[in-house]
């Protein structure tokens, strides 16, 4: 309605991007959040906020992709993508479904020239309903970590593993006295060459997480975000010497805070 009111910064997490303020007022309208929504290429969306401070400003499309964490910087991300005009200044306005229900909150655009190019990217609900009443009630948020690196099996590198199918993630790196180190995951300690390129082996492939399908880092680290926390377990299933067992990890908090 146009009131201008003070706010108080209540908590950080530079990880999702999301900041808290609390501001004081009469009747202040409210948006509800659907943190049940699951999100569905080709759902309707609209993405409100104020690009290039021109004032509250509208914008309509659809879902494109979800999960998305390759923007991410540290790769930790499970974004909904979508092609509603999203700019400089949209920023924390809210993706809604057409029923007026935040899915979620607008972040980041990807583009060469850094305006809109159909690309935008958005929190999902999911992610605002586990985080904000914790930095609410503690001012941040502590991340699970499971201290590893590595690469995806595609096809070439499934051939020259000798693997059936290209799904699952390679354990190349473990972080020492990390959540994956003391669950006794291994990483590739040596190379092989097929047609004069060097493939890592030797290390662990994570083929699941407690029970759903692991095809790429992606699908771990989506599954991180979305349900688990730190203290929590979280059962891998991995192929080590041509077997598959089960390992059980206690997921830490990710170092470096934020």
């Amino acid at each position: 309605d146009g009131r201008i009111a003070a706010a108080q910064l209540v908590g950080t997490d530079k990880r999702t991007d999301i900041a808290i303020l609390r501001v004081e007022g009469d009747s202040l309208p409210v948006i509800p959040l659907n943190q049940d929504y699951t999100a569905n290429v080709g759902d309707v969306v609209l993405a409100i906020g104020n690009p290039y401070n021109l004032g509250q400003t509208t914008t309509f499309g659809i879902i494109s992709a979800t999960g998305r964490s390759s923007i991410s910087a540290d790769g930790y991300q499970a974004f909904i993508q979508t092609d509603a005009a999203i700019n400089p200044g949209n920023s924390g306005g809210p993706l809604l479904n057409i029923r007026g229900e935040i899915v979620g909150i607008n972040t980041a655009i990807q583009s060469t020239t850094g305006e809109f190019t159909g690309v935008g990217f958005a929190i999902p609900s999911q992610t605002i309903a586990k985080i904000v009443p914790i930095l609410i009630e503690n001012g941040k948020y502590e991340h699970p970590w499971i201290g590893i690196a590595g690469r995806d099996i595609d096809p070439d590198m499934a051939s020259a593993l000798n693997l059936k199918d290209a799904v699952g993630f390679l354990v190349i790196t473990v972080v020492e006295d990390g959540p994956a180190f003391k669950a006794g995951l291994i990483g590739s300690d040596k190379t092989i060459e097929v047609d004069g390129v060097n493939y890592p082996i030797g290390g662990d492939i994570i083929l699941a997480v407690d029970g759903n399908e692991v095809r790429k880092i992606d699908d771990i680290l989506v599954h991180l975000q979305r349900v688990k926390s730190v203290g929590d377990e979280m059962v891998l299933e991995i192929l080590r010497d041509g077997r598959t067992t089960n390992v059980t990890i206690t997921l830490d908090v990710r170092p470096n805070g934020n």
